[in-house]
């Protein structure tokens, strides 16, 4: 048995509705296990083995969730890269992952494969289309494929999470890791083959690959799959749907839809929120518009799902409702460890099924982020008020979130603070109308710099994926610091907190 491939295989009929692509054709379930099956095979003839990464940085198509799944059945390790990341970014991540095959846009063949040479790593192309090398491969493969065994604890996917010190980690999700999460939430979110999920996702990301799709397939059900979210496009298509899976920043771009009512929606069940904090009020719009409140859930690369608002029973705003079901969860002092009271701001620590098994090549790092008894900490502060449910009240480490996307400013501070005429950099995130949390960088100059915005973005063009890069650049003779030296970023959000206000 193959754990994940066939679980989420298992509970559709062949005849059933999988995906409804852009152009209209409809893809049924028994397509998967035959497009998996050559995909598998192409896998395996481009030499990859049981337990070998494979690392995919293109856009998102079918053929791209067929890959997925395909690297799953042949037993080898899935790892989604960003298409925003550089070259120089995926310098980074090829080197350390190792992987033995690299698949990639036709377009930056030439780079990826210069990277690729230096790490003996192998390398076919994949396009938005779902054209490529990989594809012309397939084609020449039989429809049937012999599944490889992998059990709990094998690998099926590494998913890369930068850190503070600017070194990416790769968290190591196992087959059990991503069952577990899967059979949980169809079952708190009530999931049926009857269900229709709007699939506008990003699909390198735990959100759009190991939430939205792997629910769907876990409960059976449908996707109508869009390459990217245009909201003009999804209110087109809730008649046709029954849930949408989005970040914050869907819903507010919904709410500037002047035909988003009640009628629009009258078809829909469930509208799910996540990867960044919801405003209340965008809670409180959405519902006086549509008459459905949002559900909003709490989870991270690390562990998949952790908290959910219930399917039935309130789903209040500013909540990330109580742990799911097979989850434990506790707040705890972030110094010591110690478990605090009941309505008490802490360290959020969670341990369960779901939690990833470590990250790759970095046991000291792994062992630091846990407590004895197999308790994460997740870097996130929160609060559990008396009906049990989950307030994220900050997080550690400074992480901002723009657009449902994790930006660690270390990374981009180093970037910035080479640049010449910079002295240091702060970078923070402000509050941002449409993306949540705005990217941006205080630069110290000491005073006696010509350097301008304009020249720092552009420096920044090719060495940081795009949301990574600010959006506004803030000019300072120096930084603010604390007695300790230490610069006060919370003092430097509270100066510019309205930068993005009037946008």
């Amino acid at each position: 048995m193959n754990l994940l491939f066939d679980t989420l295989t298992a509970a559709a009929r062949p005849d059933q509705l999988f995906l409804e692509r852009p152009d209209g054709r409809r893809d049924l379930h028994e397509d998967v296990l035959a497009h998996t099956a050559q995909l598998a095979g192409a896998l395996v003839s481009l030499g990859v083995r049981p337990g070998d990464r494979v690392a995919v940085q293109v856009e998102k198509s079918p053929e791209n969730l067929y890959l997925y799944l395909a690297t799953l059945r042949a037993g080898a390790v899935f790892l989604p890269l960003n298409t925003a990341y550089t070259l120089t970014e995926l310098d980074y991540f090829l080197t350390d992952a190792g992987p033995a095959l690299v698949v990639c846009d036709p377009a930056v063949e030439a780079g990826v494969s210069s990277l690729a040479a230096r790490i003996g790593a192998r390398v076919a192309t994949l396009d938005s289309r779902g054209a490529g090398s990989l594809s012309d491969l397939a084609q020449g493969q039989p429809p049937e494929f012999s599944t490889v065994e992998r059990s709990a604890q094998d690998l099926a996917a590494i998913c890369y999470t930068s850190g503070t010190t600017g070194r990416s980690k790769g968290a190591m999700l196992n087959h059990g890791n991503l069952v577990a999460n899967a059979r949980t939430l169809v079952s708190l979110w009530r999931f049926t083959a009857a269900d229709v999920l709007i699939h506008a996702l990003p699909i390198y990301h735990v959100h759009g690959l190991f939430v939205a799709t792997n629910v769907v397939m876990a409960a059976g059900a449908a996707m109508i799959f869009r390459p990217k979210f245009d909201a003009a496009e999804v209110l087109s298509l809730l008649p046709r749907a029954s849930v949408l899976m989005g970040v914050p920043t869907f819903y507010t771009r919904l709410l500037a839809q002047p035909g988003l009512d009640r009628a629009a929606v009258g078809g829909m069940r469930l509208f799910i929120s996540g990867s960044a904090p919801l405003l209340a009020e965008t809670h409180s719009a959405f519902q006086a518009r549509t008459g459905q409140a949002i559900l909003e859930r709490y989870g991270m690369t690390e562990t998949g799902m952790n908290s959910s608002n219930p399917y039935e029973g309130p789903r209040v705003a500013g909540t990330v409702g109580p742990p799911l079901p097979d989850v434990a969860l506790r707040i705890t002092d972030p110094d010591t460890g110690a478990p605090l009271s009941q309505g008490e701001i802490g360290m959020i620590e969670v341990k369960g099924p779901n939690v990833f098994a470590g990250y790759w090549n970095m046991p000291e790092k792994t062992a630091a982020e846990f407590r004895p008894g197999g308790w994460f900490i997740t870097g996130d502060l929160g609060k559990i008020d008396a009906d049990g449910y989950v307030q994220i009240v900050g997080r550690g480490k400074d992480l901002i979130i723009s657009g449902g996307l994790n930006v660690y400013p270390k990374e981009v501070e180093a970037e910035i603070d080479a640049l010449p005429g910079v002295v240091e950099s702060a970078v923070i995130g402000l509050p941002h109308p449409d993306l949540g949390e705005g990217v941006t960088a205080v630069v110290a100059t000491g005073g006696s710099s010509d350097l301008t915005e304009a020249a720092v973005l552009a420096a920044l063009s090719d060495r940081l994926a795009r949301f990574k890069q600010p959006r506004k650049v803030i000019f300072v003779d120096d930084l603010p610091r604390n007695a300790m030296g230490k610069v006060q970023k919370a003092l430097l959000r509270d100066q510019h907190s309205g930068l993005y206000r009037d946008l």
